[in-house]
């Protein structure tokens, strides 16, 4: 797909700097040997648009024989969307899913009523040294979708429609942007965008969204005079247009939003859900452990351990 003329550079400057809402630096949590910088939710923005949750996972250095190992655990009212820079991770799921996600795949989880899934790196890529850097970010559904059968869709890299140009490489993962749009169908309007842009190249964000932000993944931009560095997620007010540029060494940034939700939702471990009574019942029926006839199973081939329920 050839360059897109909307995306000409058109930055702005003076007063158009309070089109940005919020500056959010995410919080930085050790799993051991493997940081995860989460953006959302912050103190101050739950959602942007659909997206609750927004981790950046890496980026990490494992030695041969090591890796993340998350054990099966359950999530419901949500969607998971994980996106590789590099490394593989194994995603087994309750489904019978068996997949490997790798770089430039989108990887969509649809928890709807309820799903239980595991995240590895077993098997053969343990056998060396191993690199990971991406995100995981999960997207609230509509009320009319918290109680949906449970889906997994994945969409390799060569699918996902790509814009280049004047120092602009934009991967679209999920959604619509820039007059282009994602193969998968998405619980609610919302985009997700990875651009790589080169030194001095200026992006503008999408201006048909209700809700937008974006995350500096590496490098630097500026918009409308003021710098932001890596880590750091700007959410901007409905209806300005926002254009960034890339600093003197590139920048790679994670955009994102779409249409927001019918209220706030609540978060307790893994779940996601728009009342507590949702999360009081998805606690007791992982609490009950009834594998073969309750509301959570357990992956094939990854079912001979758990996360039990937290305390708190």
């Amino acid at each position: 797909m050839s360059w897109n003329p909307a995306l000409d550079p058109d930055c702005p400057t003076g007063d158009a700097v309070d089109s940005i809402e919020t500056v959010i630096v995410p919080r930085a949590r050790d799993l051991g040997g493997f940081e995860v910088r989460r953006a959302l939710p912050a103190p101050r923005r739950q959602m942007v648009g659909p997206f609750i949750f927004f981790d950046q996972m890496g980026p990490a250095e494992f030695v041969t024989g090591q890796g993340i190992d998350v054990r099966p655990h359950p999530h419901i009212g949500l969607a998971t969307v994980t996106y590789l820079h590099r490394g593989a991770i194994h995603h087994r799921d309750s489904l019978g899913t068996d997949q490997w996600i790798e770089p430039g795949a989108m990887n969509l989880m649809i928890a709807g009523h309820g799903i239980t899934h595991s995240e590895r790196m077993d098997g053969p890529v343990r056998e060396k040294p191993q690199n990971l850097f991406g995100i995981q970010s999960w997207i609230a559904l509509p009320k009319g979708a918290e109680d949906r059968e449970a889906a997994f869709i994945h969409a390799p890299q060569a699918d996902l429609p790509m814009m280049e140009g004047e120092g602009k490489l934009v991967r679209l993962i999920m959604g619509d942007a820039y007059g282009a749009r994602a193969p998968v169908e998405t619980p609610s309007e919302m985009f997700y965008l990875d651009a790589i842009l080169e030194p001095g190249a200026g992006l503008p964000l999408p201006d048909n969204h209700e809700d937008r932000g974006a995350y500096v993944l590496e490098g630097m931009v500026t918009i409308a005079g003021q710098d932001f560095e890596a880590g750091q997620m700007m959410v901007f007010r409905p209806g300005d247009r926002v254009s960034m540029k890339a600093g003197p060494a590139g920048a790679r940034v994670m955009l994102l939003g779409g249409e927001t939700l019918e209220g706030n939702r609540y978060i307790w471990w893994n779940f996601v859900a728009s009342s507590k009574e949702r999360i009081e019942e998805a606690k007791e029926a992982w609490r009950a452990g009834d594998w073969q006839n309750g509301r959570f199973q357990l992956p094939p081939g990854d079912d001979a351990e758990f996360i039990p329920l937290p305390d708190k």
